[in-house]
């Protein structure tokens, strides 16, 4: 209860009559203007951390891939779309930059899985057998159209739900639902060999 209590006296300690409208920070930054940019950044730096975070980032890790977004933000801002909420543009970069993470991160554990297990022959069996079939697991997906790749991701392993997917990739809840649909035939159909 206290938490929550904290967080409410932070909002509303946080609420200004003057507070620019994330709109208007995002007309300014377009402009090039360095006070709205770290109005945005303030507004937004300890969500998105914790919004990455809460996906399975290290802290560390999160913190470099904010820096990251922001400076995409800030590099790319004469093409700021107005009619967009820059906010969900600044989300997307974090989590693409998170899915290379961990793609990445991902294929220097593959590599050094066998080097582990050399002294057992039975893990090794069942490491061989893992990899053959997160090899399968990741074709499946890479074969997939790449919206429902993004949202397969998203959903299935981020676990994001449909709404924080939908708001992610800018789309409707509906249209997560179509696509997780498709992707889960996709995946059945692609997997049908290691059924247990």
């Amino acid at each position: 209860m206290n938490s929550l209590l904290l967080q409410l006296i932070l909002l509303l300690a946080s609420v200004d009559s003057d507070e620019l409208t994330d709109p208007e920070l995002a007309i300014k930054i377009k402009n090039g203007n360095h006070e709205a940019f770290k109005k945005f950044f303030d507004r937004y730096n300890a969500f998105l951390l914790n919004y990455l975070m809460k996906r399975g980032t290290a802290k560390e890790a999160a913190k470099d891939l904010v820096q990251q977004a922001f400076v995409m933000i800030w590099e790319k801002r004469d093409e700021i779309d107005e009619t967009k909420s820059l906010r969900a543009f600044l989300f997307r970069i974090g989590y693409t930059r998170m899915l290379n993470l961990f793609r990445d991160h991902s294929k220097f554990d593959e590599e050094a899985d066998p080097e582990e297990n050399t002294s057992h022959e039975e893990p090794e069996d069942e490491d061989n057998k893992r990899a053959e079939l997160n090899s399968a697991i990741e074709q499946a997906i890479s074969a997939m159209p790449e919206k429902r790749q993004e949202v397969f991701r998203l959903c299935f392993i981020q676990e994001f739900t449909y709404k924080e997917a939908a708001q992610v990739l800018d789309v409707s809840v509906k249209t997560v639902e179509n696509h997780m649909g498709l992707a889960l035939k996709d995946m059945r159909e692609s997997l049908k060999q290691y059924r247990l």
